[in-house]
């Protein structure tokens, strides 16, 4: 697995996770306030987007993950 594949795999396990956390339709619903953890990464995500940096690939890097290659 790569950076790339594990940064978006774990960004959307945290999208859906705090969402079902959240949202009090789920059944497995706790409080409201998981809702801004979703918040948080879509900006986290967002500033990414702009600035190509994440605190998450940094420490995927660090735990040994490997970059894509480039062809």
């Amino acid at each position: 697995m790569t950076v790339d594949n594990a940064l978006r795999a774990i960004a959307g396990l945290f999208v859906l996770l705090s969402l079902a956390l959240g949202a009090q339709a789920s059944p497995l619903f706790v409080s409201t306030n998981f809702l801004w953890f979703t918040a948080f990464v879509g900006a986290n995500l967002l500033q990414s987007g702009f600035s190509g940096t994440c605190p998450m690939r940094w420490l995927l890097r660090k735990s040994g993950l490997k970059q894509a290659s480039t062809a």
